[in-house]
């Protein structure tokens, strides 16, 4: 395969997928004749820098394959450590062409306009000698198990609630419902209600509300989120801000103690509980995919990881993301989005008046009945998966991978880790023994971040 000149070898392709090109072998391929250093930054709250050191061509004959890999680096770091502000020492013109990029109107305005919103500064590409030093910060969050607890979990197709006492779910619900499709923010409103309400009635109390919501959280308020993406701007800062607040507080009183954080990171903590052990990377494939990671210290890192849109192919051809205009990124991979993408190319038809949710059951229930068409679908998602673990442990360096949500269950969910494991050993077989991906029991597959979620708050 090559691309802008870069020339990769892909032992392992999807099978209803063959230009698919993993984004680590091509960044690996492109670095082998890079020697010109530069240097990214990127600035989030209260002072916190993530800094990536590596190399450029820097030669005439390369300069389109530059600004590629430092436009696909530079969002990398963005959707996985998050920031307002981006730093580039070393090459004048890569600076001008990531500020192009990241202009209004320009290809990765919509990623630029995303970090404005939620940091609430305005975004900024700065051309430096010398790029600040790293600082991080991460923090202890769940394992609270004590008392009676509601665990909500807000997905784009079903939202799921537990009641949970002292760490034992005695209840678990399910319901389909269409937040990304509706503009009435009385209607997420009334949904939220109804699950807090059917958890309350299995339990003698309630002490505490841990949710866990596709999105951006910041002291339990809604930064951005695309569960509420067709709501008015007007009525998205009147209701949905503080929409998890007030269903708390208009439910239960003032006094039940509430956390909302980022379905990813609810999935990382519902791993790290399960598997007893730190350094988990949880990645939740459902509506999106969520993620989130528990370093060796068993905390949360603060980061945003919203790799759904963190670029993973380098296919010039790969489709394009809806909502951020993207193309190649972790969404239409790793989701539902991506069963019904590779479905068509399997021979499958799926109704185009049903809901995502309800083409992922046709697809689901064609793999139980022994659909050879079925398995192809899961079994390229697989390979997908194989490639961007390798990708994925270069960055967070993690050891455990719990993989949960939709997709991930029965026979399907199998296959694909099962066809990831397959990838890993034979493609990157230097992770062998660092890198274990797994799967929950199938209940905790559905469910498990929702009873996760329940551990949130601190009585």
């Amino acid at each position: 395969m090559n691309h802008l000149g870069v020339e990769l070898n892909v032992k392992n392709s999807p099978v209803l997928d063959a230009g698919f090109m993993p984004i680590g072998l091509f960044n690996k391929a492109y670095l082998a004749g890079a020697k010109k250093p530069v240097a990214f930054a990127v600035e989030r709250s209260c002072g916190q820098m993530a800094v990536t050191r590596t190399f450029i061509h820097g030669t005439e004959e390369m300069a389109e394959a530059d600004a590629y890999y430092a436009n696909r680096l530079v969002k990398q770091l963005l959707w996985m450590q998050g920031g307002f502000k981006v730093y580039v020492s070393g090459d004048e013109k890569i600076y001008e062409s990531l500020k192009a990029a990241y202009a209004t109107g320009g290809s990765r305005g919509f990623d630029a306009d995303f970090m404005a919103s939620v940091y609430e500064k305005p975004f900024e590409v700065v051309l430096v000698d010398q790029v600040p030093e790293e600082k991080g910060a991460s923090q202890a969050v769940g394992r609270h198990l004590g008392g009676c607890r509601i665990g909500f979990d807000a997905g784009g197709s079903d939202r799921k609630v537990s009641a949970v006492i002292d760490g034992e779910p005695v209840f678990s619900e399910e319901v389909v419902w269409f937040p990304k499709t509706t503009e009435d923010p009385d209607y997420h409103y009334n949904g939220i209600v109804a699950a807090l309400k059917a958890a309350a009635e299995k339990m003698p109390r309630v002490d505490a509300v841990g949710v866990s919501s596709a999105g951006i959280y910041i002291d339990n308020r809604t930064m951005v989120a695309s569960l509420f993406l067709k709501v008015p701007k007007d009525q998205f800062e009147a209701k949905v801000k503080d929409i998890y607040i007030r269903a708390v507080k208009d439910t239960f009183g003032p006094n039940v103690p509430l956390v909302v954080c980022n379905d990813g990171d609810v999935t990382a903590l519902a791993g790290a509980m399960g598997l007893g052990e730190n350094e988990v990377l949880g990645i939740a494939m459902g509506t999106s995919e969520a993620v989130g990671f528990v370093d060796d210290q068993g905390n949360i890192t603060g980061w945003l990881n919203e790799l759904a849109f963190m670029p993973v192919d380098a296919n010039p051809e790969a489709m394009e993301d809806e909502w951020s205009g993207d193309i190649g990124c972790g969404v239409k991979y790793f989701s539902q989005d991506g069963v019904i993408k590779l479905a068509p190319r399997a021979g499958i038809e799926l109704d185009e008046s049903l809901s995502p949710a309800e083409k992922l059951k046709v697809v689901q229930k064609l793999m139980e009945e022994g659909s050879e068409a079925a398995a192809k679908v899961y079994e390229s998602i697989g390979t997908y998966l194989g490639h961007t673990l390798a990708y994925y442990y270069e960055l967070y360096h993690c050891k455990h991978v719990l993989l949960l949500g939709r997709v991930m269950s029965g026979k399907g969910g199998d296959l694909i880790l099962e066809e990831a494991k397959r990838v890993l050993a034979d493609e990157y077989p230097q992770y062998n023994g660092k890198l274990l991906p797994a799967l929950p029991d199938e209940k905790s597959r559905r469910v498990g971040q929702s009873v996760a979620a329940a551990s949130l708050p601190e009585l």
